[in-house]
């Protein structure tokens, strides 16, 4: 077996390209019982891998932090300021979480239980000092700090990491009594594999998964409604409009690797959602090398999708959307405000136009745009495409549509959080392209969803912009869309927020 390409690596492109004629094409209709389990799945989550890095960042401070005050309250008296006491202190606070790190004491099951791993953070903490230490009698610089400040700084860097490992012990079980901290999964596939495979993940204590439910094609002869105490709560295909409603971070696939076929069906229906997908080698006779392996608890399992843009990727493009967010409007607010005063004077009505489209995870959401039709003639819905010489478009309206300016206000959509700068534009609702839906015409086209749509995207710098009267249109945005998703840095961000203006020069297609 070529280890190299194993074949449980299904690539965006091949679920794609894979026919299933058999696949429904739209999302079934939940049950009573699974809506009402959806609903109690609504609220957001906090990531292990997020408690996991605020830890670092606090503990960090807390060496840092504990050594400067030490160093004010009396080093400082002693011999005077010094710049060498905080390049020391930032050192070994760094250094501190290094080897804490390297120890594996950052993860979630030392962080539940601290007194159990006590000895092991004790004995870290102090190897950190007595590599100062060292540093310092090698380097002949140790007569230059104070003997009294580096036992008081190990002292209380001791008891205060300690001290904040407990209440966060405290607060983890909290947190997973309560929903706040968990991973929320569910089940593909049922019967007896579908029952070990949770039995496995239950058994262990330092788990974190909440399994919400199984999801299955079989018919209840071949698929028993209830499997290890969880409800069987649709089909696949209601899954998906179950994952609409709920905040799930994981689907696990419960098939034999050999049904690849089968495989390759389901996903071709699950990879539309913005959730990892797993697929459970947990009875699977075939075995790979160590590392193709993830694990949920002690169960191994084979990455087939991750998330996009998840954990501190998402915290790092918020502050990038905040950021630049308040920086366009400050910038564009003279022009912003002289579009208003143009738009009242051109014609009657309101200033700006909300229309509701497709948002992260298909929500709808109302976007913002200066109001470029007359009143009366407005299409919220995007029935009608706006053509050429349209005679329901104003005439500031056909300046600001033709440069973009009447996008200027989704600025405060990205602010507040409906929108991202940068990513998949959001069409409306019942966008179309020659009497089709979008949906319709592009097979997986709401995979553009499993992040948030942006005020401009990669296919509007590559000149994918204006009116979609042909169905290779919407099939080339999107293309360039999920190029997007599956290839995002904040450093492609960057580049497609700057290249827009130039783009922007363009105005052949916008109208």
């Amino acid at each position: 077996m070529n280890h190299s390409q194993p074949p449980h690596q299904f690539t965006a492109k091949a679920v794609r390209d894979f026919a299933d004629a058999s696949a429904p094409a739209g999302t079934g209709e939940l049950s009573e019982i699974a809506r009402t389990v959806a609903s109690q799945y609504r609220a957001d989550t906090m990531s292990p891998v997020m408690v996991s890095g605020l830890l670092r960042l606090c503990e960090f401070l807390i060496l840092a932090l504990t050594g400067l005050s030490i160093y004010f309250a009396y080093a400082s008296g002693a011999v005077g300021p010094t710049y060498g006491y905080p390049l020391v202190i930032l050192a070994g606070s760094g250094l501190g979480v290094l080897l804490l790190e390297i120890a594996n004491l950052y993860q979630l099951g030392v962080m539940r239980r601290p007194f159990v791993f006590l000895p092991r953070i004790v004995l870290v903490v102090t190897a950190t000092f007595a590599l100062l230490a060292m540093a310092g009698f090698f380097l002949k610089i140790s007569d230059e700090f104070s003997r009294v400040w580096f036992a008081g700084w190990l002292a209380s860097a001791l008891l205060l990491v300690l001290s904040g490992r407990v209440m966060l012990s405290l607060l983890i079980r909290r947190w997973a009594r309560n929903g706040t901290m968990e991973r929320r999964a569910l089940i593909v596939g049922g019967g007896k594999p579908a029952e070990a495979l949770i039995r496995t993940i239950e058994q262990d204590p330092d788990n974190d998964i909440r399994i919400c439910g199984i999801f299955d094609d079989r018919d209840d002869s071949r698929s028993p409604p209830i499997v290890a105490g969880y409800p069987k709560l649709g089909s696949v295909t209601e899954l998906v409009e179950f994952a609409r409603i709920a905040r799930i971070d994981m689907l696990i696939v419960s098939l034999p690797l050999s049904a690849q076929s089968r495989v390759l069906s389901l996903l071709k229906r699950l990879w539309v959602l913005p959730v990892d997908i797993r697929l459970s080698a947990h009875s699977s006779q075939l075995r790979f090398r160590p590392r193709a392996y993830s694990y949920v608890g002690s169960v191994p399992m084979l990455d087939i999708f991750d998330k996009p843009i998840n954990d501190w990727d998402s915290v790092a493009k918020r502050l990038f959307d905040i950021s630049f967010s308040l920086a366009g409007l400050i910038v564009f607010s003279p022009l912003m405000i002289a579009t208003a005063i143009a738009i009242k004077l051109d014609s009657k009505g309101p200033v700006f136009f909300k229309q509701k489209r497709h948002g992260f995870n298909n929500e709808v959401i109302e976007v913002f745009k200066f109001r470029s039709m007359y009143t009366d003639q407005c299409d919220p819905l995007a029935r009608r495409a706006v053509t050429k010489g349209d005679p329901r478009v104003t005439r500031v309206g056909r300046i600001i549509r033709k440069t973009s300016i009447d996008e200027l206000p989704q600025f405060f959509n990205a602010l507040l959080g409906s929108l991202s700068l940068v990513g998949p534009r959001p069409h409306a609702i019942k966008g179309h392209s020659q009497d089709r839906l979008f949906e319709e015409v592009v097979d997986g086209y709401f995979a553009r969803h499993r992040v948030k749509p942006g005020v401009t995207g990669w296919a509007q710098i590559n000149g994918l912009r204006g009116e979609i009267d042909h169905d290779d249109k919407i099939r080339r945005r999107t293309e360039f869309d999920l190029d997007y998703i599956e290839n995002w840095s904040l450093g492609l961000d960057l580049k497609i927020l700057f290249l827009t203006p130039l783009r922007l020069l363009n105005t052949e297609n916008a109208y």
